[in-house]
């Protein structure tokens, strides 16, 4: 222990004396670490924590299948209201099943007027299946979810704690909920999370009074199930697939093609992170790995300006493992005081970051809302400072040993000394350069990808575009004619606000999360066998002029056009395209899949719209007349000729005039929309991300080249002077120094590049509209890194061309 004290001592000192060594060392592995397990943090969080249910790995989610759909979304999630009773009816290898809707909103009537909050309904199942027991009052009883039963409402522990004061005198009072009087019966735990529904605090019943519900046909569940004990996801897997076979022959109509699929309940929370956050954890160990080369090349550096104090101490009776011991113990503070740095700025980055994402993406990754340094965290970060601590002690002790330790006390040490580190640190700065080519490469295409995203054509002029959401009172307006006649005036009141140029209406608007799919047949076709997906959205007569989409074809609708006349219908380029290859669809009939005798015929064609997240594939879209088929969820969209973010506090306060228990939400520009979209948000976070490693890892391989070149140039005084004095003129020095540094970043730029297209294809799946082999961004990186390369090396090699030769002689 005195001989341990004496070299922790020992070694404090030495780091003392050299206060820029120790801070570069400490601070370039610090970024290293505290990159690392920040995104650790972020994987613990979202894929190795357990999910906040009982026995989690026997959770399952399944939905229905069918060979074309417009959105992921609708293939992933989306199982009709029937179609869930007859899986959980017929299915005998779950435990349980439960389902919520993906639909719909909440309107909260309180005594300062109507108030849109977030709610989920679900089954009585629901919170059974997923091993839920509250920490308040009950759950659902079996048979509450029925139309004539019961009408509960549990709370978030969120809004019983701020908005009902955490009192438990709170159950059994009564809540007016869609103007629907419901009686509070539990408070959800604190931890309880549900990603697919987001940030829902108040969950109703799922009652199946929605006319989607009604109908064998319409989407708008997901489901989740439990596995028995003894059964195998595959066995469970076979007999969900069964039964949707059974109703594909029972309901030929609405199930033609459909089948079953499950995955785990795991993958449906954090599918569509995982992949991002894989990325990013590689790009953080790369940097990782960049500053422990970086930590190496300044440790060997230190360790050949010690070579005559080592050997002076091994002369005068230090044994090869004191002199070790010194080493370590040395590595050992530096790769404590790194990781206790990149521990602290770790755990700050990870409580600033919910900070930085919307509200509402938040909610759909609730999983992030705690994070923070946990055990799993400090582990992986302990981990890091061994390897850190391991490397940095093991590579000076290499260079003891009775050879290194005799010429260490001779005059020869010096060449000897040059020619071991430009072997050993030409060596890393290789490595160094090929994973900063890597990460340089990986953000250049994600850069370029977020670029491409944000500049899409969404088949609208997104400037001076206002939007809003509208929910209607359904017991107020419980008539069409009645949604009819409120849509009009809104869109008039609406339209007479200083500035507007033209307002519209939409069940949803563009870039939404794909929700809103039906099927439809094209009358007179002779193949009717076909399953034809597409969007369908009801909009206003003003709305495609609104966005100032390009029309094809045709005409637009006239908002005379109600359901006392015939009914019309505007399809998109590619239901053009896809149906009517070789005529013209104006004048020909479309028809719901359930609705064959209420024709619809086509009277114009438009530009393809953004009807889906901005990186998935545009698909078929219908466009119905609100008039003809109204709605009472609609998003109002406003072209306005001066800021539309001016406008936007004037929308709500005119509806509300209209109706003060009308509830709006969700202002925003499409501009904003399009940008602070989930989709966008998790492009822009890697580009960032990456791009920040990038830069770092950037800034230290050009930092390591200079310092191995330097240090070449330095250790090589004598040899450079006797060149000169032989006659070698300054330009020849020059390439000398030039040369030997484009060929470390030659060889360092090849490794990389090989890697960055092995990269390129790990990271494909998080790229929009561009290859991973993009030409473009190879060039880029690769002049961008030799010039530097070139410029790190130009200042080391004039002063070699300044050594005056006598003067190094003389010193030699």
């Amino acid at each position: 222990m005195s001989g341990l004290f004496q070299g922790i001592r020992y070694a404090l000192r030495q780091l003392r004396r050299a206060p820029g060594f120790a801070v570069m060392v400490i601070a370039v592995l610090a970024l290293g670490i505290g990159a690392s397990v920040v995104m650790f943090g972020f994987v613990d969080a979202a894929l190795i924590k357990p999910l906040p249910y009982g026995n989690p790995s026997r959770l399952v989610a399944i939905n229905e299948t069918y060979p074309t759909s417009p959105s992921s979304s609708a293939s992933y999630f989306d199982v009709s209201y029937l179609d869930f009773l007859d899986w959980k009816n017929r299915s005998h290898a779950f435990d349980s099943m439960g389902a919520y809707a993906l639909n719909g909103g909440f309107t909260l009537s309180t005594p300062t007027g109507a108030q849109q909050v977030r709610g989920a309904r679900v089954s009585s199942d629901f919170f059974r299946t997923l091993a839920i027991t509250p920490a308040l009052g009950r759950g659902f009883y079996s048979g509450e979810d029925v139309a004539s039963g019961p009408r509960p409402v549990i709370l978030s522990y969120k809004v019983w704690r701020t908005r009902f004061g955490g009192k438990k005198e709170i159950l059994g009072q009564s809540l007016t909920i869609n103007n629907v009087p419901r009686t509070i019966i539990g408070v959800l735990p604190r931890e309880f999370h549900f990603a697919p529904v987001g940030a829902a605090d108040f969950w109703t019943t799922l009652q199946a009074t929605d006319r989607c519900e009604q109908d064998r046909g319409c989407h708008n569940l997901g489901v989740v199930a439990r596995l028995q004990d003894r059964i195998s996801p595959q066995a469970a897997l076979a007999e969900v697939e069964s039964v949707a076979q059974q109703l594909q022959r029972e309901y030929p109509d609405s199930n033609r093609d459909e089948n079953a699929s499950s995955i785990p309940l795991s993958q449906v929370i954090t599918g569509g992170i995982r992949s991002i956050l894989f990325a990013l954890m590689g790009g953080a160990l790369l940097l990782f790995v960049t500053g422990i080369i970086n930590a190496t090349s300044l440790l060997l550096a230190r360790s050949d300006a010690r070579r005559r104090e080592v050997a002076v101490r091994g002369a005068l009776g230090a044994s090869p493992l004191r002199l070790m011991g010194l080493f370590a113990v040395e590595s050992a503070i530096i790769g404590v005081g790194a990781s206790l740095l990149g521990v602290t700025l770790a755990q700050w980055a990870m409580r600033g970051f919910p900070k930085l994402v919307p509200a509402d993406m938040l909610g759909s990754m609730p999983y992030l809302q705690e994070l923070g340094l946990n055990w799993h965290i400090l582990g992986f970060a302990l981990g890091l400072a061994v390897i850190a601590v391991v490397v940095l002690a093991i590579v000076p002790v290499f260079r003891i040993s009775p050879t290194e330790l005799h010429e260490g006390l001779t005059e020869a040490s010096r060449g000897s000394a040059a020619t071991t580190w430009r072997s050993l640190g030409g060596n890393l700065v290789v490595i160094e350069l090929a994973i900063t080519t890597v990460l340089m490469v990986s953000a250049g295409l994600l850069d370029r990808s977020l670029y491409r995203l944000l500049h899409i054509d969404i088949g609208v002029q997104a400037d001076h575009l206002a939007t809003l959401q509208v929910k209607i009172p359904q017991t107020r307006y419980s008539r069409n004619e009645q949604v009819v006649a409120l849509g009009r005036q809104i869109v008039s009141r609406v339209a007479s606000l200083p500035g507007v140029e033209s307002v519209g209406i939409a069940n949803a608007l563009p870039v939404s999360s794909g929700w809103g799919s039906t099927w439809f047949e094209v009358l007179g076709r002779a193949n009717r066998d076909e399953h034809n997906e597409t969007f369908n959205r009801q909009v206003s007569s003003g709305y495609f002029t609104t966005l100032k989409a390009r029309l094809l074809k045709g005409r637009y609708f006239a908002d005379a056009e109600d359901a006392s006349e015939p009914r019309v219908v505007i399809i998109n380029q590619t239901l053009a395209r896809t149906y009517f290859p070789y005529s013209d669809p104006i004048g020909k009939e479309i028809s719901y899949y359930d609705e064959p005798q209420h024709a619809m015929q086509v009277i114009g064609v438009v530009a393809d719209i953004k009807e889906s997240p901005l990186d998935t594939a545009g698909g078929a879209a219908i466009y119905v007349p609100f008039n003809q088929n109204p709605t009472p969820d609609i998003g109002l969209v406003v072209r306005t000729a001066q800021s539309e973010q001016v406008l936007l506090p004037t929308l709500s306060a005119t509806i509300h005039q209209i109706d003060p228990e009308i509830s709006t939400f969700e202002q925003a520009t499409m501009h904003s929309i399009i940008d602070d979209s989930p989709t966008a948000y998790l492009h822009r976070a890697a580009a960032w991300l990456v791009g920040g490693y990038a830069g770092l890892a950037f800034v230290l391989g050009v930092v390591g080249l200079y310092g191995v070149v330097a240090y070449s140039v330095g250790q090589r005084t004598r040899e450079i002077g006797v060149r000169m004095a032989l006659g070698a003129q300054r330009g020849s020095i020059y390439r000398l120094v030039l040369r030997e540094a484009g060929r470390l970043a030659s060889i360092g730029l090849l490794v990389g590049i090989l890697g960055s297209l092995g990269t390129g294809r790990l990271i494909a799946r998080l790229l929009f509209g561009i290859k991973p082999s993009d030409a473009a961004t190879l060039a880029t990186v690769i002049s961008t890194l030799l010039v530097s390369a070139l410029l790190a090396s130009y200042v080391p090699a004039r002063r070699a061309a300044k050594v005056d030769p006598m003067v190094a002689l003389r010193y030699e």
